[in-house]
């Protein structure tokens, strides 16, 4: 079997750059395997070849229309201004590499561009545009399109671009995965015929999981839960965060909560004590009594450290959040699972006690419980 082995990016530049050309020969040209390439390059010259693309034609960067690029602005709002300060914050950063920032939306058009961008170069102007479709389907593989597809933050470097026109670009690129997990876009940082920088893909990873922290802490929220594993401390953007209503339904996190807990992007939004295996008051009570990072157990059988604190939408002392079964038009089975849910809370997650009091089986519990995630 043959090792698809990347070029090293601490190669000498010359000899790097006679790989990658080695490997653009290998693929576009001969379409056999080239060892010298991520896979996911491979993969994206491959769709671009599909799509009846050819490295040497006229690449042209259009933009969409007006009208999308406004309708593209708006729906990206919480994107927007979740990430101005960090992109601010790059802009300093890379003052003096000549590499710039670019946000897209989920299909990749151009929301934000900002850094020490050359409006001289035509090169640089031309992608460095709101409204822009940087997508791999309009100008092939970027890190932009490559991010996107891919679903990870990616180094790409001159030739690995799949159009000749673009090999003077050198790229870093990572998703962008809001509250509710889905893709929301991406963050890329490009030079033109500038030094590599491959460091630029972890300046990329870090600013993009900052840009996510942020989206997660707008949403509303009566309840935020930072949380990470025994023997570290919640502290820093590699926590994950909870976003709670006062029902202790979970309304939004980061991709860290996500991966700790499981949770699925696009599907229902799930309670705590799906996840959490002690009653979601005692949630809320550690928050009042500004209680210090505490040890909680998941129905996983992992454990957790969790910090919680008020959100911003915490209600005045005095006022009570309606259970979802005391409101009207509640189907009766979504008032049984209520109940059920409640008496395990009130057990503090002891299943068995819960079904004594409420005179069933510890199996019945388990049924409806499991019925009501099958339903969500």
């Amino acid at each position: 079997m043959t090792l698809n082995r990347a070029v090293p990016a601490a190669a000498p530049p010359v000899e790097r750059l006679r790989l990658i050309d080695a490997a653009r020969q290998s693929v576009l040209n001969d379409g056999a395997l080239a060892p010298w390439i991520e896979p996911w390059i491979d993969r994206s010259w491959r769709r671009c070849l599909q799509q009846g693309l050819q490295p040497r034609q006229r690449l042209n960067f259009q933009a969409v229309s007006a009208p999308a690029t406004r309708q593209a602005l708006d729906a990206s709002q919480p994107l927007l201004n979740a990430a101005a300060p960090v992109i601010r914050s790059l802009a300093r950063t890379m003052a003096d590499t000549h590499y710039f920032a670019i946000l897209t939306n989920a299909q990749g058009v151009v929301i934000d561009v900002n850094g020490p961008i050359d409006r001289h170069n035509p090169q640089a102007a031309l992608i460095a545009r709101v409204g822009v479709d940087l997508s791999e389907r309009a100008v092939g593989t970027t890190a932009i399109g490559a991010a996107l597809a891919e679903q990870q933050p990616v180094w790409l470097h001159r030739g690995e671009h799949f159009f000749d026109e673009a090999g003077v670009y050198s790229c870093a690129g990572a998703p962008l995965f809001g509250p509710d997990g889905r893709c929301v876009g991406m963050l890329d940082l490009t030079g033109v015929n500038v030094p590599e920088r491959p460091a630029l893909k972890h300046l990329v990873t870090q600013s993009a999981r900052s840009i996510e922290n942020a989206m997660a802490l707008a949403q509303p929220h009566e309840l935020l839960l930072r949380i990470t594993w025994p023997g570290c401390t919640p502290a820093d953007d590699s926590d994950g965060l909870v976003c709670v209503d006062a029902d202790g339904t979970i309304t939004g996190s980061n991709r860290a909560a996500a991966t700790m807990l499981s949770l699925v992007g696009g599907t229902p939004p799930m309670h705590c004590s799906d996840v959490f295996a002690v009653p979601t008051d005692s949630l809320f009570d550690m928050a009042r009594q500004q209680r210090t990072t505490t040890e909680l157990p998941l129905w996983s059988g992992l454990r957790l450290q969790v910090l919680a604190r008020h959100g911003q939408h915490h209600r005045r002392a005095g006022q009570h959040a309606t259970r979802p079964a005391a409101q009207a038009g509640v189907p009766l089975k979504d008032v049984e699972t209520a109940l059920i849910r409640q008496a395990v809370e009130d057990a503090r997650g002891n299943v068995m006690e819960a079904a004594r009091a409420l005179g069933i089986s510890r199996a019945t519990v388990y049924r409806k419980l499991m019925r009501k995630r099958s339903d969500g």
